[in-house]
């Protein structure tokens, strides 16, 4: 009797899914490394579009977790949001610590992104209207990939092909942020390694420099003090070399893990920053 009643529970909850999400298609589980298989699934991808899309703005996501947490599934929320103002969101897993050390995190990021990039047309999504977002451990691996052209490069894309970049309360300087973390647990130094040369080579800090261009940093009024710091000093640094369209902004009434988990709130401003963000720079392409 259990059994038929948790069935009847399954298909009333799946249902119910397709009736609230009936505008979203998604498609999950793609291989997003053809060549390779991943045991534990940490090379697939789900990709969600309006319904009938043709050519929209398309947003790759990272979820967050500290480099040794989560799933692609953290992007849900998001993701809905965004399609219902009609871009596509696809989100993607990575290798995680302490399984996995930099850089194959962020080389997961650029193979999922280059991926993207190379068959999102035949989804719906604009090829070259492509931007690279995350929150939290996701938002330090889209930076690094943003910031860094010779990551996506690898995969024979154009870093050009990038059309902007949306960070959510990140953590980017790591020669400060991996010292602090392994003091508070060792398993940290299978991330970044454990010395001063290991943590510049994995943070922002080599490749802050001219035309990282269209940079959108979006934070929580309840996040650390450090890492607010991190991401105003970020825009700073850019903004200094010259860069252009770079903005943070300070989302009130949030923590770390509510600047996501509320995002379909009534009230909620994360979806209202990212689709203005990317719409005004699609006016401004149109002008050019």
């Amino acid at each position: 009797m259990k059994f038929y009643q948790a069935l009847v529970i399954f298909f009333a909850m799946f249902f119910w899914s397709i009736m609230l999400n009936a505008d979203v298609i998604i498609t999950k589980n793609i291989d997003y490394k053809s060549q390779s298989n991943d045991p534990e699934d940490r090379d697939l991808l789900d990709i969600y579009m309006p319904k009938d899309a043709v050519d929209v703005p398309v947003i790759v996501f990272f979820h967050g977790g500290a480099l040794l947490y989560g799933d692609k599934s953290y992007g849900k929320d998001i993701a809905i949001g965004l399609v219902e103002r009609g871009f596509g969101l696809v989100s993607a897993n990575y290798r995680l610590s302490p399984d996995h050390s930099h850089p194959s995190h962020v080389d997961d990021a650029a193979e999922a992104t280059a991926w993207v990039i190379n068959n999102i047309d035949s989804y719906g999504g604009d090829s070259d209207n492509v931007f690279i977002a995350g929150h939290s451990a996701g938002a330090y691996l889209a930076a690094l990939v943003a910031i860094d052209s010779s990551i996506i490069e690898k995969n024979n894309v154009a870093h050009d092909k990038l059309k902007g970049t949306i960070l959510i309360s990140p953590f980017l300087y790591i020669e400060e942020t991996a010292p602090q973390r392994i003091a508070s647990n060792a398993v940290y130094a299978a991330i970044w390694g454990e010395t001063k040369q290991d943590w510049l080579n994995a943070s922002v800090t080599p490749f802050i420099g001219p035309d990282h261009n269209n940079i959108l940093v979006i934070y929580a009024d309840g996040d650390d003090a450090w890492r607010k710091e991190q991401n105003t000093r970020f825009v700073q640094d850019l903004k200094s070399e010259g860069c252009t369209n770079i903005a943070a902004i300070e989302v009130p009434d949030r923590n770390h893990k509510t600047i996501m988990s509320k995002i379909l709130d009534q009230n909620d401003q994360i979806v209202d920053l990212i689709s203005h963000f990317i719409s005004q720079l699609e006016i401004s392409n149109a002008n050019i």
